[in-house]
């Protein structure tokens, strides 16, 4: 099992997060079931609030990512442990302002902002909008100057760097759909026009080169990128910016053979070469900030399942049919991404089968997995399919008209809902 989660072994031979008993949880709220270590989360957060302050420019701080897990209680925990919060959405910021996070220690995201999303977001004083490019940087100011306010403003900007990771959540080369290229000069063309905006202050830059990055060269050559960049709108405009957002994407590991990076270690080398390059340019240091999501949630979630019943190909798979699927991990469907599992009621015994764990969906791609360790299934069997908590309860769906599971948070051992199961009802309530 994986060491970065809360897991142990009880007494009764049962897997346990945090040591809360996932068995007997699953018999108390039901299966699916997503279990979230509260305690896990608040030190991740602690780490990078904790991190940042003493590795950057005073000011620095980390915003949560709550496209990768959002909720009130994720928002407030954030709010709580001093992060801001980085939405990419009017139902995102929604939430973030129900859970009490002021709107200035807010940080709205996203390619595509509606006039709509704009409106909502300078009427609850959002600390900062991150324009995608021109036409959203004139929206915003047309708007702002209806509203009768100077907004906050960084432009997003793609430096042509490539991490190397997969090609799903690789944004910092040239041809992507978000920001705009520094290689093509269109950058400072965009940046120049931003500056002659009457309802349009200019904090400075962000950029966001991808996730699932292990080690920090890759940020180190954002940090490379950026600074050139911010130096040659320095001598081409005289503006000088006070602020750059170096987006997030530093890994958590899926599996047991994949490392667990230093995020700390990780900070103060990128802290390093950013004074290294203020240095080399005479340039004041900016505020930094950063977006870890899947760093602070994924490994501290699990995902519960009841087995419904196990077959066998002969020469083929032995399949392992959940009580969920696609619906609440469409992971593996999307891109592949890999989970371990684990048979809760028997946790301690050998992983000594290789089986597909298969969803509920009527869906042939409907898999969690394929070729995963496990112990021999039975049905009725409590399955957890591990580091869950980023990108799964976030992008659960109704496909097949199936509730999306309810969320419990467990702190010091204690549980509670965060957020509750979906009824039949409640998919049916939007038809007329």
């Amino acid at each position: 099992m994986l060491h970065q989660s809360d897991l142990t072994v009880n007494a009764a031979g049962h897997l346990a997060l945090d040591g809360a008993d996932t068995v007997a949880l699953a018999k108390k709220y039901g299966t699916p079931l997503y279990l979230l270590d509260e305690d896990m989360v608040r030190a991740r957060m602690k780490l990078y609030v904790t991190a940042m302050a003493e590795a950057f420019p005073a000011g620095s701080r980390p915003y949560y990512a709550s496209k990768a897990l959002c909720c009130k209680a994720l928002c407030a925990m954030a709010h709580e442990e001093g992060m801001g919060v980085d939405v990419v959405s009017a139902g995102e910021l929604y939430t973030a302002l129900a859970a009490g996070v002021p709107g200035a220690d807010i940080c709205f995201h996203g390619n595509a902002k509606t006039p709509e999303d704009i409106r909502y977001a300078i009427a609850s004083g959002v600390g900062l909008i991150a324009a995608d490019g021109q036409e959203e940087l004139e929206r915003i100011d047309r708007l702002a100057g209806e509203a009768g306010v100077r907004q906050q403003v960084l432009l997003r900007v793609t430096p042509g760097i490539d991490p190397h990771t997969f090609a799903a959540v690789n944004t910092g080369v040239v041809d992507v759909k978000f920001g705009v290229p520094i290689p093509t000069g269109q950058a400072l063309a965009v940046t120049k026009a931003a500056l002659a905006l009457r309802n349009i202050d200019l904090a400075g830059f962000h950029c966001h080169i991808g996730s699932q990055i292990f080690d920090a060269d890759p940020f180190r050559l954002e940090v490379d990128a950026m600074l050139s960049f911010m130096d040659a709108v320095r001598q081409e405009t005289g503006y000088t910016a006070r602020a750059l957002d170096l987006g997030g994407g530093f890994a958590v590991p899926y599996e047991e053979t994949e490392p667990a990076p230093d995020c700390a270690g990780m900070i103060r080398q990128v802290a390093a070469r950013l004074y290294e390059q203020c240095e080399k340019y005479a340039y004041p240091a900016p505020v930094i900030s950063m977006e870890p999501g899947r760093g602070i949630v994924a490994a501290a979630g699990i995902t519960l399942y009841t087995v419904q019943n196990v077959k066998s190909v002969p020469g083929g798979s032995t399949f392992v049919a959940v009580d969920g699927g696609m619906t609440d991990n469409p992971r593996y469907a999307l891109y592949s991404a890999r989970h371990s599992a684990v048979i809760a009621d028997r946790a301690g015994q050998a992983q000594d089968c290789r089986v597909t764990i298969a969803g509920r969906c009527c869906e042939s791609g409907d898999l969690i997995g394929e070729n995963v360790a496990l112990q021999q299934p039975r049905t009725g069997d409590t399955l957890a399919v591990l580091v869950t908590g980023a990108y799964n309860y976030s992008m659960a769906s109704n496909y097949n008209r199936v509730p999306r599971p309810p969320v419990a948070a467990l702190r010091g051992g204690a549980d509670r809902l965060i957020v509750r199961r979906e009824t039949l009802a409640d998919v049916a309530a939007l038809d007329l």
